[in-house]
């Protein structure tokens, strides 16, 4: 082999070592977030490693000539192969998904009898239980909710992060009609919220802090920060199945 090929090799092998060292730090800031929101007996430390073999893939498959950034590209990769290994290890039981889909239809019921957004009493009475019962509901189905709620990258944005990346059919008139209207009703959904709730989702989805950071703005224990998201959560569930039926379950 010629000499000059050897070095060309070399020099991109390098190339990419760079970049996989550049963004390791978004594989542990993904893995931590995404951490938050399992069982404790999930380890951390296989999701890292799972978001280090999704970050490869996506330098490995980085279209430089495309209209989004290495970063955006990678942030997907990680996610999504850290969110198929939890998939694949079946951790949610089938109980406690039932326990979110209760909630989910009381909140719907409260809200068709109330004609207007029930409070967490309101919902807690609709299933015929104390609110302190209701809190403990919210707390034992934490970590359910793992597909990403962002509906944009950032909150002035108005792209999502799947219009960044290269897809033949985004450009549909049928498809960018469909993710508008989707985007109307889940900002909606949001606006309508309580007030602590739509400031948690905020922080947690926008500003990108942690439950315990959350806390601290807030002033209130990492407990109720975990129960108020939880409701958001099953709130947006609820209101975005009520008005777009066709939504899969996840």
């Amino acid at each position: 082999m010629h000499p000059y090929t050897i070095e060309i090799d070399e020099t991109a092998e390098s190339r990419r070592e760079k970049l996989i060292l550049e963004h390791l730090p978004q594989v542990h800031l993904i893995a931590r977030r995404l951490h938050e929101r399992v069982p404790g007996s999930v380890c951390l430390g296989d999701m890292i490693s799972t978001g280090v073999m999704g970050l490869i893939a996506a330098i490995n498959n980085y279209d430089s000539t495309q209209p989004v950034k290495l970063k955006t590209y990678a942030e997907h990769k990680i996610r999504g192969a850290i969110l198929d290994s939890l998939r694949n290890l079946d951790w949610a039981s089938r109980h406690r998904r039932k326990k979110a889909r209760e909630i989910e239809g009381a909140i719907q019921a409260a809200q068709q009898k109330l004609q207007s957004v029930p409070t967490e009493d309101q919902i807690a009475a609709e299933m015929g239980m104390s609110l302190e019962d209701y809190h403990t509901r919210l707390v034992e189905i934490q970590g359910l909710n793992l597909e990403s709620l962002e509906v944009t990258t950032s909150p002035s944005s108005k792209q999502t992060l799947m219009s960044l990346l290269p897809d033949p059919s985004a450009c549909l008139p049928s498809t960018l009609l469909e993710r508008s209207e989707l985007e109307r009703l889940l900002a909606r959904s949001i606006e309508e919220m309580p007030e602590k709730e739509k400031t948690v989702i905020s922080l947690y989805y926008y500003e990108e802090l942690t439950l315990r950071e959350i806390a601290e703005v807030m002033a209130i224990h990492i407990s109720r920060v975990a129960e108020l998201k939880s409701n958001a959560i099953l709130r947006l569930r609820s209101n975005m199945k009520a008005q777009w039926p066709t939504t899969r379950e996840r």
